[in-house]
């Protein structure tokens, strides 16, 4: 006769890291979207990796920061320009790309700019450390400061693309001229800076009309501040919305003949409620702590860096604590199962940037640091992991 299983001998298996749902490097993240586009202007070095996407003379790419597909998609009475560019009545098609992990502005800005997946550009997670120094590195706001060519060595899109005769060009706040990260991810042909969105939008035209090949970035950063702040389900963040689906319009409105516009993002995000059970606090939690000499990355993707000696007691506690509600993978586990690229993309120079262990959300939970890092553990909005609210960017196109 068979025994009864008791409670007590239930135990949880922890989530596999080869479950997590890796970006779609190589076919349908944001690292392949420039390469495809300059591929069809006939840059040389350059692979069309978006199969669906037809060549153009004139390109123009409007990076959202925030927009998520998923977001997108639950509010198309905020959004009935861009929601109309999911179907195929304006002469494009709306289809998602993954951004690449973790899902965080530095790491996709990278990725967009250099072509390459994170592994490879190395910048990895919103901090890392630098393994010359044993510091953590924040890499959007680029402190300590380290140098910008020795932190990213290869060259971006948008210097290639001016080397093969493209007319390249970012319109962007003024603010990011000249910062390291526009630097590394972002730099080539030339930078114009204009404070209002209407302004970039028109700006962002007259640039794609400047050449007969042309490579036009602009961006808009302030739908993400609203939802850090007060939450993607949010009166201010729809209104966000409603002002960023009115400069898409204006923008397609102008463009030049044969242009493309591709509308896409760095990341999606999610409303993490404020309670224990969904905030757990590193700085709190003794058994999180344990063994543990850094703690990087963002609330929902980690990199934990371990005294040394300690790296397999911390994975073992990571993954019986968080094993249920967080892909935990040691850094190995990870590159392998291929979250920051195919495992031969990730550079010897970027491996000890990455955590021992590597901790991404799967519940919508966060590892927060409540004294260590205040203003991130006070966000409402949150991203960085593989779920769909999170990976999933749109990419939209109109065509003239």
């Amino acid at each position: 006769m068979a025994q009864p299983v008791s409670a007590w001998d239930h135990h949880p298996q922890p989530l596999a890291p080869a479950s997590a749902p890796a970006p779609e490097y190589g076919t349908g993240s944001l690292a392949d979207l420039l390469p495809t586009l300059a591929a069809g202007m006939a840059v040389p070095g350059m692979t069309a990796a978006i199969a669906e996407l037809t060549a153009a003379d004139r390109n123009c790419v409007f990076l959202i920061d925030g927009l998520g597909w998923e977001q997108l998609r639950a509010h198309p009475d905020e959004a009935p320009f861009l929601t109309s560019l999911l179907g195929s009545s304006r002469g494009g098609t709306g289809r998602p790309l993954t951004t690449g992990f973790p899902a965080t502005t530095a790491t996709s800005l990278a990725s967009v700019g250099t072509g390459r997946p994170p592994g490879a550009h190395g910048l990895p997670g919103y901090t890392v450390r630098n393994p010359d120094t044993g510091e953590l590195m924040n890499q959007l706001r680029w402190q300590p400061w380290t140098s910008p060519k020795i932190w990213q060595p290869y060259p971006t899109v948008f210097q290639l693309a001016h080397e093969a005769g493209v007319h390249a060009a970012q319109v962007s706040s003024p603010t990011f001229e000249n910062t390291p990260l526009t630097k590394v991810a972002l730099s080539g042909g030339t930078f114009h800076g204009r404070l209002s969105g209407e302004d970039r939008m028109d700006l962002a035209a007259e640039q794609l009309a400047a050449a007969d090949r042309s490579l036009v970035y602009t961006y808009y950063a302030e739908l993400d501040g609203a939802g850090h702040r007060f939450g993607v389900d949010s009166d201010n963040w729809r209104g966000q919305l409603m002002y960023v689906d009115r400069l898409v319009q204006r923008l397609a409105e102008q463009l030049p003949p044969n242009s493309a516009l591709y509308v896409t993002a760095d990341h999606g995000m999610i409303d993490v409620p404020f309670d224990e059970q969904h905030r757990i606090d590193f700085d709190e939690d003794w058994e999180l702590r344990a063994g543990v000499a850094l703690l990087g990355g963002e609330g929902r993707a980690r990199h934990v860096y371990a005294v040394p000696g300690a790296e397999n007691d911390v994975l073992t506690c990571w993954r019986e604590v968080l094993g249920e509600q967080f892909w935990v993978a040691s850094r190995d586990e990870a590159i392998a199962a291929g979250w920051f690229g195919r495992p031969d993309q990730v550079d010897q120079r970027v491996y000890g940037r990455l955590g021992d262990v590597v901790a991404a959300a799967r519940d919508d939970v966060l590892i927060i640091a409540s004294e260590r890092e205040p203003k991130e553990s006070a966000m409402v909005g949150n991203h960085g992991s593989m779920t769909p609210a999170e990976q999933l960017v749109p990419l939209l196109e109109v065509r003239s």
